[in-house]
């Protein structure tokens, strides 16, 4: 068959062969936890990974990434929680249909009909969830957080970005150019070792698959292109949210700057941990220093 008949795999089946054949074996378990929900106002469905018993958690990944982040993080936590992990709007293997918004706004949106699909199928009802937000997911956690007062217990956040500074849009033609320069192999080679304290030890095949395997979904550039001429998620942080809230971010983090993380910790304050020998993603460098952070109440 002729190349330009065979269609691109679906999100849905991406993740179905990641189940099967990803060389991480704990992102291969986490794939196979995946349910496609039907959420209220979105058509298709959606991916979430369900997984472990207790009182529910929220876990939100960060900017370009997906669930697969919190490979190391998840098996870690379901011993005690409920664990309900999404790919947010517009990332990982979402549907990402043309007629949607592409904004902080459609994230947020998305996230509380989660929430809404949670409690029709029992699992949040009458319950206040946890909430852990990585990276960009921080922010993400935040605003949710203070949207939705009433529905969470406590936030931990990861190397939270775009609490401070201001949105800054993409003009047209750049965030083109951005999204293309994303997806070049060295590019995104270079993304994932930088994230990483020690990146000529952790990073392998393993981790770079799992960098770009959501690449392959359909709509993957054009929706980080809108998102992209939205600004994104910035400026998020002030007022923090009412419910207690805890930081945990690497000394060795490379992706922050050193202005961010100077304005962050005047908005934050003694709320920061800061890990030694950790990089940008605390979850993945240090999983077992991030559960018993969360299970001690930090």
């Amino acid at each position: 068959m002729s190349a330009s008949l065979v269609s691109a795999p679906t999100g849905r089946e991406l993740v179905s062969a990641a189940a099967d054949s990803l060389l991480d074996p704990l992102g291969r378990a986490l794939a196979g936890q995946v349910q496609w929900w039907e959420l209220p106002g979105h058509p298709e469905r959606w991916p979430v990974a369900v997984l472990g018993e207790g009182p529910p958690l929220l876990l939100l990944h960060g900017f370009d990434s997906s669930f697969l982040e919190f490979r190391r993080l998840a098996p870690l936590l379901a011993t005690r929680h409920r664990l309900l992990i999404p790919d947010l709007h517009g990332f990982g293997f979402c549907p990402r249909p043309a007629e949607r918004d592409y904004t902080p706004e459609a994230v947020l949106q998305h996230l509380e009909a989660l929430l809404e699909a949670f409690d029709r199928q029992g699992l949040a009802a009458e319950q206040r969830l946890g909430l852990i937000g990585a990276s960009m997911g921080g922010a993400v956690a935040v605003a949710l957080a203070r949207r939705q007062p009433g529905r969470f217990e406590r936030l931990l956040l990861l190397a939270p970005a775009g609490l401070t500074g201001r949105p800054m849009p993409l003009p047209p033609l750049l965030d083109g150019l951005g999204v293309r320069f994303l997806a070049l192999p060295k590019v995104r080679g270079g993304l994932c070792r930088s994230a990483f304290a020690d990146p000529d030890r952790d990073v392998g095949p393993a981790e770079l698959e799992i960098a770009s395997l959501h690449l392959r979904a359909p709509g993957w550039a054009e929706a980080l292109r809108r998102f992209a001429r939205s600004g994104g998620f910035a400026g998020c942080g002030a007022p923090l949210p009412p419910q207690p809230l805890a930081v945990l971010w690497g000394a060795d983090d490379r992706i922050l700057r050193a202005p961010q993380k100077q304005a962050a910790q005047a908005l934050l304050g003694s709320r920061i941990t800061e890990l030694a020998a950790c990089g940008h993603l605390p979850h993945i460098d240090q999983p077992e220093r991030v559960a018993a952070a969360w299970r001690a109440g930090a």
